[in-house]
């Protein structure tokens, strides 16, 4: 299983600049959770569905500015595929976003991340990949047995809100299907303007429950706090992904990307000031554990790198 990445040829990488290449990794998983981070803070004021709508159409925009799809060269297959991707990506960001209103941010990625995993171990047909889903899922399982986490506003005391968790798991699954989506729409559409478009399908999918992004109305800075979350959690750790592939071997970029979980952990902790027990401190470990495990097990077979969530 290779963890969160864009598919990349063999042999793309370039010879030097692998340091660089994991900077760039590395900041795109911090941006991505900073701007996780920073929608949570708009949760108050537009809701999660308010902040998923503006982050989506604002990240549209952008990318529709800056990549120019040539859309009316697009056949029937391709519409199909790029719609698919933003029903997709709509899911994903609904789903996310309602469970860090709920859970700690650190936690919600880790339970997320059981879909990349879940669905390497399917399509490999592994045992070996299996059995780092099982390990992965038991470090998941563990998350709940600790006191004192406090999530985004529906965290307990005595342990993680179910519907949070629950709401985590069902993003996990739209990340799934969101990997499925993105490799037929690569496959297809030449360039990111299939991502564009499928953004702006996303953002009219998830507009019926984002009547809280009315507020910003009343209160235009929130539109500027929006806009930095798209850019944040979108377009940043997008240029930053396709440079860094120029740059390292997929395998070298995938289990950096497994470091996902722990760096959300660390956003969580200084921009939201959620802490986790050190069983669940240990359960994260778990998790990114596994998913190192199982991208060094992969050995050669050319399963490519998935495609990191845009928020």
């Amino acid at each position: 299983m290779n963890p969160p990445g864009t598919p990349q040829q063999p042999g793309l990488a370039r010879r030097g600049g692998s340091g660089v290449g994991a900077v760039m990794v590395l900041g795109s998983c911090l941006s991505l959770q900073v701007g996780a981070a920073f929608a949570a803070q708009l949760f108050p004021a537009l809701g999660p569905g308010g902040t998923t709508f503006l982050r989506l159409g604002i990240a549209a925009l952008v990318l529709l500015v800056v990549l120019r799809p040539r859309v009316r060269a697009w056949n029937r297959s391709q519409w199909l595929a790029i719609l698919g991707l933003g029903l997709a990506l709509a899911g994903m960001n609904s789903a996310f976003y309602a469970s860090i209103a709920r859970i700690p941010l650190g936690i919600a990625v880790t339970v997320e991340f059981l879909g990349p995993l879940v669905l390497a171990a399917a399509l490999t047909r592994r045992a070996r990949d299996g059995i780092w889903v099982l390990v992965a899922a038991a470090g998941v399982a563990t998350l709940g047995l600790g006191h004192g986490a406090e999530g985004g506003d529906g965290g307990t005391p005595g342990g993680l809100d179910p519907l949070g968790v629950l709401l985590a798991l069902i993003a996990a699954a739209f990340w799934a299907a969101y990997i499925l989506a993105n490799a037929r729409v690569s496959a297809r559409v030449p360039g990111m303007g299939g991502l564009a478009v499928a953004m702006l399908v996303a953002t009219v999918a998830v507009a019926p429950f984002g009547e809280g992004a009315a507020a910003v109305v009343a209160e235009p800075q929130l539109l500027l706090m929006a806009a930095g979350t798209a850019l944040l959690a979108s377009v940043i750790p997008y240029s930053l992904e396709l440079a860094a592939l120029r740059r390292l071997p997929a395998r070298a970029f995938s289990i950096l990307l497994s470091l996902e979980p722990a760096v959300a952990c660390l956003a969580g902790l200084l921009l939201l000031s959620q802490t986790l027990t050190w069983v669940q401190a240990l359960a994260v470990a778990v998790v990114v554990g596994a998913s190192v495990g199982s991208t060094l097990s992969a050995r050669s077979r050319p399963v490519p790198p998935v495609p990191l969530p845009p928020g």
